[in-house]
């Protein structure tokens, strides 16, 4: 007989709360080829609210790699007192501009992260745009940013990890300090070994540079996480901690785990190969926890978490710090 679905899986997390979401904001960013949209997800009650960012994949899906998407971790991180900002990046399949001929297409990796810096520019005219939001407030000095897959690169560009634009082969820093922890989550690694299609179709993957990767972050990779398109290497997800310096990284390697980490870019969504409710479960609980603790110090969610999943009967996760 099968255990019981919980939300956290065994995490110990606090009491949820209902969850109010606004959407579209609109952000003021002049030159940008399309307006700056983002979605935003809230507890119902609380004030002084801490922040994520999240940043979408770039999958072939045509909602869900926008600000549409995500919503089993968004709901969960928003019930537990996060307020989650949501962009929809320029690669976002629904406002087809991936094949133009506009600087960054198709992946559009420098604009991400200026997109998330963008936002960070103008907390307070979202908070405006969002009816009572105002009245509690988002608290600036406590943002964190999640991101998976191409998500997980801009990530690791606020981090510091620097990339060598083919385009005029000078080394770009996106780093922002204002992101006190990140979450990588089924990024790209080093391109070294990068297969021919990727080279072919997606070549600025080739001059990732994760040492100067500086900023606090949380690794996540699945064991099983292999796309032959783009390296032949397991260890590829993983690079972003294996190759960033020390201390401040935490890697979580997840078992059996394919790149949508058992469903985490939607509910019931049908790119999801190793569709999991308990995986999904666990990895949002987890993140939950490690940002918990890093963004309010001296609050043991990350420990306690830890100590959960070592203690469980048959652990989906390992973790690994440096």
């Amino acid at each position: 007989m099968s255990k019981p679905y919980t939300d956290a899986g065994e995490i110990p997390v606090d009491e949820p709360q209902p969850v109010m979401t606004y959407h579209p904001v609109t952000v003021d960013a002049p030159g940008r080829p399309v307006p700056l949209q983002v979605k935003v997800s809230m507890p119902a009650t609380g004030t002084d609210l801490p922040v994520i960012l999240l940043s979408h994949g770039h999958g072939a899906s045509n909602f869900l790699a926008s600000m549409k998407g995500y919503a089993p971790l968004v709901e969960f991180w928003a019930a537990h007192g996060f307020a989650v900002i949501q962009p929809t990046h320029l690669d976002a399949n629904e406002l087809g501009l991936r094949d133009t001929d506009l600087p960054d297409a198709p992946l559009f990796w420098h604009d991400r992260a200026s997109d998330m810096s963008h936002v960070l520019d103008h907390l307070g005219d979202i908070q405006d745009q969002v009816p009572g939001l105002a009245a509690r407030g988002l608290d600036a000095g406590r943002v964190a940013a999640v991101g998976h897959s191409l998500g997980g690169m801009t990530v690791a560009s606020l981090l510091g990890m620097q990339v060598q634009d083919p385009a005029d082969r000078r080394a770009k820093d996106l780093s922002d300090p204002r992101i006190k922890a990140g979450v990588v989550i089924g990024a790209p690694g080093a391109g070294h070994d990068l297969a021919d299609w990727a080279r072919e179709n997606y070549p600025v993957l080739q001059h990732l540079d994760f040492s100067t990767m500086t900023g606090t972050g949380l690794v996540i990779a699945g064991d099983a996480d292999l796309n032959p398109f783009f390296s032949e290497r397991i260890s590829y997800r993983s690079d972003a901690f294996t190759l960033s310096p020390g201390p401040g990284k935490t890697l979580l390697t997840f078992f059996g785990a394919e790149h949508i980490y058992g469903g985490v870019s939607g509910y019931d969504a049908g790119e999801t190969s190793d569709e999991n409710p308990e995986r999904v479960a666990t990895l949002r609980a987890l993140v939950w926890a490690y940002l918990r603790s890093r963004l309010f110090a001296g609050d043991p969610a990350w420990q306690n978490a830890v100590d959960a999943l070592g203690n469980a009967e048959q652990p989906l996760a390992e973790v690994e710090s440096k």
